[in-house]
């Protein structure tokens, strides 16, 4: 009688490296290298120090509401009414974490996932989705930490060099100086035109008649709030009505 034949995988499977997350990573610090240099920038501008701009960076770690916190905390908004707005705007980010863990088949260290678990921004979420849609059996910690610590590290490095470019540095070169300070609106004029979509132009046209009203009857901080409470009442109520219209 003749013994079976082991069946083997013609392409194993090996489980993703830290340096496989730092080399994956790479596409997220470039990107992110340019956005943290704008934002170093424009805080000291607005009268923070560059250790206050740098401690942004390194705790909050938010992206784009760290443009917001420091512009109302700079045009004298509560401490409060600015942490509620930044929450506001990030509480998406409550649900990244159940969403991996859904596909997540290997167990989990809780000293390893608080480390990637702070690092988990947006374009980090959508790398480790990708990297579990693919092959989750690849994902790992390791390679997690990897991706999630090096981001961070771009993003507080381009705050450190902005920051310091913002407090003189590039006062001997005007012509540089002058384009960097078009870079933040140029930035998010891009983002704007990147992301649009003609089926959320009611979105942003009450986003922004709600940030024009309150910056003209009130304050800069009570613009953008409205400008983000008028911009998701809107989605919201457009969803609502295109689901009542499907039934």
């Amino acid at each position: 009688m003749e013994s079976p034949v082991a069946v083997t995988d013609p392409h194993p499977t090996t489980q993703a490296t830290g340096w496989e997350g730092v080399k994956d990573s790479l596409p997220i610090v470039i990107s992110y290298l340019p956005v943290a240099f704008a934002f170093g920038m424009n805080a000291t501008r607005l009268g923070f120090t560059p250790l206050e701009s740098l401690f942004f960076s390194c705790i909050i770690y938010a992206g784009a509401s760290q443009f917001v916190i420091t512009t109302m905390l700079a045009a004298g908004s509560s401490l409060w009414v600015a942490a509620l707005t930044v929450m506001a705007m990030d509480v998406r980010h409550v649900l990244y974490g159940p969403s991996l863990r859904s596909r997540i088949t290997s167990q989990l260290k809780k000293p390893k996932t608080a480390l990637w678990a702070f690092g988990l921004t947006d374009e980090v979420f959508a790398a480790a989705t990708a990297k579990l849609v693919r092959d989750n059996r690849r994902w790992t910690e390791n390679w997690m930490i990897g991706i999630a610590f090096c981001s961070w590290l771009s993003w507080v490095t381009g705050t450190l060099i902005g920051a310091y470019s913002g407090n003189g540095l590039l006062e001997g070169y005007p012509a540089i100086e002058a384009a960097m300070g078009f870079m933040l609106p140029a930035l998010f004029m891009s983002f704007l035109l990147v992301s649009f979509q003609r089926a959320q132009s009611l979105s942003v046209v009450a986003s922004l008649t709600g940030a024009l009203l309150g910056v003209m009857l009130f304050s800069i901080p009570v613009a953008i709030l409205a400008g983000i409470v008028c911009g998701c009442l809107t989605a919201v109520i457009e969803q609502v009505r295109r689901g009542s219209h499907a039934h």
